[in-house]
C-alpha cells in the first residue's frame, strides 16, 4: 500500500469517527433525557386503566367530578393520578417534577398503546393532562425499555465498522493510481504496449478518463518510437546500396588503374546520391521533430507556384514532358507562412508527377480558391497508385510496387506532407478516372505556422544545395 492509501484511510476514518461521535453524543443525550422523563411515570396496565377512567370522568362529568374522583383515590388508595392544566397547575395542588410533565407530554405526542398519558378537554373548554407518577418498584419488567449494549462494545463496533469502510474507500480511490504508477514504470522500462484502462474495471469517473488518456499517450509514443525504428531501418537500408557501390568502385579502381577516371566518375555519382539522401533525411527529421527556423511572412502563392513550375520546365524539356499551369485564384492567392518550406513541398510534388508521367505526356498544375482557402492540384498521366497504397505514399521510404530502386528515396512526398501540415494544411492523393494520379493540397489563407511542427527555412537551403 502506498502513502496515498494511508492518507485516504486516515482522512476518511477520522472524518467518520468525528461524525459518528457528534451524532452518537446527540442521540445519547436525547435518549437520556427521554429515559429520565419516562422514569418519572408509571407505565403498567393498571396505571393505564386509571388514566382512562379519569379521562372518562373528566369528559362526561366535568372538572368537579374529576376532582372528587382524584380526592377519593388519594384518600383511599394513594394512587398519584395527576391532572395538570395548560398553565402547569395540578387540579388538587399536588407537587410533581418537570421531568414527569415532560415525559407525559411526550407520551401523549407519541400515541403509544396502551395510552399512559392523555390530554382531555373539559366541558368548560379547559384541557388537562392526565398521567400517573411512578412508584418505586411499580414498573413491570416487561414494560421496561430494553437495556442498550455496553458502551465499550458499541465503541469497538463503531471503530471497526468505520475502519473497514474507510479502508475500502481508500483502496477504491488509490488502486487506479497504483495501476497508473505501475504502467508508467512499464513504459519507462520500454514496454510501450502497456495499457492501463483495462485494469480500471467498470469505473466511469475522472480517474478512468485519466487511464484512457494515458493509453492514448502510450499508443502515440509506441507509434512514434515504431516510426523512428522503421526510419532508422530504412535509412540504413538506403545507405547500404550506394556505400556498397562505392566500395566496389574503389576496389576496381585499385585493380584497374587504367580505368581510374571511369571509376572516379562512378564514385562521384554515388557520393552525390549519398549527400542527397542525407540531406533529405535531415530535412524530414527536422520537420518531424519541430526544429523551427525563420518566421512567417506574407506569400503570394501564385508567384511562388509560377517560379517552381518555371524551374521544373527545364527538367521536363530534357525528359520530353510538358508542364501546364492555371491560376484561378489570381488576386486571392496570398497567405502567411514560410516560402522556403512551401517551395520545397510543391517542388517535390511536381517532380514526383514528372517522374511518373511518360515521355510526351504533361503534368497539369492548377490553383484555385476553395476548401479552407487555396487548393492546389497536381495531375500526372502515369499508372496511378493502388487504392490501398494511396495514404502510404506520403510515408518515408515508401515507393510503389512498380518503382525500381534508384528512382528516388521515397522522401519527397513525406517532406511535402510535413511541410504542408506545418502550415495548417492537408495533402492527399486520389486516382483520376481518366488515369494517372492527382495530388490535392489544401492550404488555409489565414494559416499560422505551427512552431512545433514546422519549418527550417534557414537550414533548408544548405540541405538542398547538397
Amino acid at each position: 500500500m502506498g502513502r496515498l492509501f494511508w492518507k485516504f484511510l486516515l482522512a476518511f476514518w477520522l472524518a467518520l469517527l468525528l461524525a459518528g461521535a457528534v451524532v452518537g453524543t446527540t442521540v445519547w443525550l436525547h435518549q437520556r433525557a427521554q429515559g429520565q422523563a419516562a422514569a418519572s411515570l408509571a407505565t403498567g396496565p393498571r396505571d393505564a386503566l386509571l388514566v382512562h377512567t379519569a379521562a372518562l370522568t373528566l369528559r362526561h362529568g366535568g372538572v368537579d367530578a374529576l376532582r372528587s374522583l382524584l380526592e377519593e383515590w388519594r384518600d383511599e388508595r394513594g394512587v398519584p393520578v395527576l391532572a395538570v392544566d395548560d398553565s402547569g397547575r395540578e387540579l388538587l395542588g399536588r407537587p410533581f417534577g418537570p421531568e414527569a410533565l415532560a415525559g407525559a407530554r411526550e407520551l401523549v405526542q407519541s400515541d403509544v398503546r396502551p395510552r399512559m398519558a392523555r390530554r382531555v378537554a373539559a366541558s368548560d373548554g379547559s384541557q388537562y393532562l392526565l398521567f400517573v407518577l411512578a412508584r418505586e418498584g411499580a414498573v413491570p419488567h416487561r414494560h421496561r425499555p430494553p437495556q442498550p449494549p455496553p458502551f465499550a462494545f458499541l465503541l469497538l463496533g463503531g471503530l471497526l465498522g468505520s475502519l473497514a469502510f474507510s479502508a475500502l474507500l481508500a483502496w477504491y480511490l488509490s488502486r487506479p493510481i497504483r495501476n497508473l504508477s505501475w504502467a508508467l514504470r512499464q513504459i519507462e522500462e520500454g514496454r510501450l504496449e502497456t495499457r492501463v484502462h483495462p485494469l480500471m474495471g467498470r469505473r466511469r469517473d475522472e480517474i478512468s478518463d485519466l487511464g484512457a488518456d494515458f493509453d492514448r499517450m502510450a499508443g502515440q509514443i509506441e507509434a512514434l518510437v515504431g516510426a523512428q525504428k522503421r526510419l532508422l531501418h530504412d535509412v540504413s537500408h538506403e545507405l547500404r546500396s550506394p556505400l556498397a557501390r562505392l566500395q566496389v568502385a574503389v576496389g576496381l579502381a585499385r585493380q584497374q588503374p587504367a580505368k581510374l577516371d571511369q571509376y572516379l566518375e562512378r564514385i562521384e555519382r554515388e557520393s552525390q546520391r549519398l549527400d542527397q539522401l542525407v540531406g533529405e533525411v535531415l530535412t524530414l527529421a527536422r520537420l518531424e521533430s519541430g526544429m523551427v527556423q525563420g518566421g512567417r511572412e506574407e506569400i503570394d502563392l501564385g508567384d511562388l507556384l509560377a517560379g517552381v513550375v518555371e524551374d521544373a520546365c527545364f527538367e521536363a524539356e530534357v525528359q520530353r514532358r510538358r508542364i501546364g499551369m492555371v491560376n484561378e485564384a489570381e488576386g486571392r492567392d496570398r497567405l502567411h507562412g514560410q516560402a522556403e518550406l512551401l517551395h520545397r513541398a510543391i517542388e517535390n510534388v511536381i517532380r514526383n508527377a514528372l517522374h511518373h508521367t511518360p515521355e510526351g505526356g504533361a503534368v497539369e498544375v492548377a490553383l484555385r480558391a476553395g476548401g479552407r482557402g487555396l487548393v492546389l492540384t497536381v495531375d500526372d498521366h502515369g499508372p496511378g497508385v493502388p487504392e490501398a497504397e494511396l495514404a502510404a505514399i506520403f510515408k518515408p521510404f515508401r515507393r510503389g510496387a512498380h518503382e525500381q530502386e534508384g528512382n528516388g528515396y521515397g522522401l519527397g512526398l513525406a517532406i511535402a506532407r510535413r511541410a504542408i501540415e506545418a502550415h495548417g494544411g492537408a495533402i492527399q492523393a486520389v486516382n483520376r478516372p481518366e488515369g494517372g494520379l492527382r495530388v490535392i493540397i489544401d492550404l488555409p489563407v489565414s494559416s499560422r505556422l505551427d512552431p512545433m511542427q514546422g519549418a527550417i527555412a534557414q537550414r533548408l537551403a544548405p540541405d538542398e544545395a547538397g
